[in-house]
């Protein structure tokens, strides 16, 4: 019995020893040094270079992401390539035409993207802030396309396009947005802050009273010294329109700004309420989009405004027809698609304080900050523009 079982204790130690030979004899001194080479190897550079490296992918991944998301994600993107192409053609045949139709599709999708970023910079800076970001980056491609139509001298041009984009938000965004939002809720009756909207209509209907004194002065003929006090009393209400824009935003930003928090379908504030929409892209990358899309977007602006008059001789259109319609629909691509993106989702209350503060923005800002200073010699004042719709 005492050989059986030191024999059975001494067969595992006889096993382990025969494998230990059998793995020492697979390992070469060449696969070892190997082996030993790529250790230290992998530990030198964890220890120096590989922060680096890491920081670099780091970067290229969320540049590529970024990347990924804004310009790849939507299908109104594939009109991106026209803007390149606008440039290609002016610089090639010069062909007015086409110049301002490919200009014009290639700021579309620019628009949209532009209204987008601000959109994912709204979650950074609280709801708030983010609509009046919206309606100031929205208005920013008319705001852009006025300027240098006012630097080329194209005053009746600047004139129709911000008026056009006023009626273009009142009309067709808000529009659109009720209709969207009525048709997905179809069984549900949607609500938004009436105390809101009363601010905003109280500031277009002074709006439209600064702008139509100058037009009732200039056609009734009652001034003493013609053009002198039509021009005084333009920059005076355009001073008085600033004065009250300005006096609006410590409104909406500081004073009362409980009275822009959602409201819910009871008509109870919804500001604690949590959503699960997160933001795609963050806040520093934002700010590099929207300054990378204006950039882009004076740059066709350009484009766009010196072949407006080739534009209409060519295809025997309007350049009136040109301002009021084709520009705005174009400029105001970003509230469109907010304005009916928050409808659906029943949100309606931001649809409308993107739309009617969109055209606050420009009928009490744009306005005045671009036509309040301009001479005489260039037509009549801008209050007239009203009476040719």
């Amino acid at each position: 019995m005492d050989k059986l079982s030191k024999t059975n204790q001494m067969e595992p130690l006889d096993e382990r020893s025969v494998l230990e030979f059998e793995d020492e004899s697979l390992v070469s001194p060449t696969s070892l040094a190997n082996r030993v080479h790529s250790l230290s190897t992998i530990q030198h550079g964890s220890i120096s270079g590989g922060p680096q490296v890491c920081g670099i992918r780091y970067m290229k991944d969320r540049v590529f992401r970024s990347l990924k998301i804004v310009v790849f994600t939507t299908k109104i993107n594939l009109l991106m390539p026209f803007g390149p192409l606008a440039i290609i053609v002016h610089s090639f045949t010069g062909h007015h035409g086409w110049v301002f139709f490919l200009s014009l599709l290639g700021i579309t999708p620019l628009a949209e993207r532009l209204g987008y970023a601000t959109e994912q910079l709204a979650f950074f800076t609280g709801a708030t802030v983010g609509g009046l970001l919206n309606a100031t980056f929205g208005n920013a491609t008319e705001l852009i396309i006025s300027i240098y139509a006012l630097k080329n001298g194209m005053m009746r041009v600047v004139q129709q396009s911000l008026l056009g984009s006023i009626l273009s938000n009142m009309l067709l965004v808000l529009g659109c947005a009720f209709f969207s939002g009525g048709i997905v809720f179809c069984k549900k009756e949607q609500v938004f802050n009436k105390a809101t909207a009363v601010v905003n209509s109280g500031l277009l209907l002074m709006a439209v009273m600064g702008l139509m004194f100058p037009a009732v002065l200039h056609y009734t003929h009652t001034e003493i010294q013609f053009g002198k006090s039509e021009l005084a009393l333009s920059r005076f209400s355009s001073c008085i329109m600033l004065v009250a824009y300005a006096a609006y935003l410590v409104f909406q930003l500081k004073s009362h700004k409980n009275l822009y928090t959602p409201v819910d379908e009871g008509g109870t504030s919804t500001e604690g309420s949590s959503d699960e929409e997160v933001p795609e892209i963050s806040k520093w990358e934002s700010i590099i989009w929207l300054s990378i899309l204006t950039a882009w977007i004076s740059i066709l602006s350009e484009y766009l405004v010196d072949t407006i008059e080739g534009a209409s001789a060519t295809w025997k259109i309007p350049i009136a027809f040109i301002s009021v319609i084709l520009l705005p629909i174009v400029g105001n691509a970003a509230e469109h698609a907010s304005a009916i993106m928050f409808a659906m989702k029943d949100k309606l209350d931001i649809s409308v304080g993107v739309a009617i503060g969109s055209s606050t923005q420009i009928s009490m800002f744009g306005v005045d900050s671009l036509l309040c200073g301009h001479r005489m010699d260039h037509g009549p004042p801008y209050g007239l523009e009203l009476s040719t719709f």
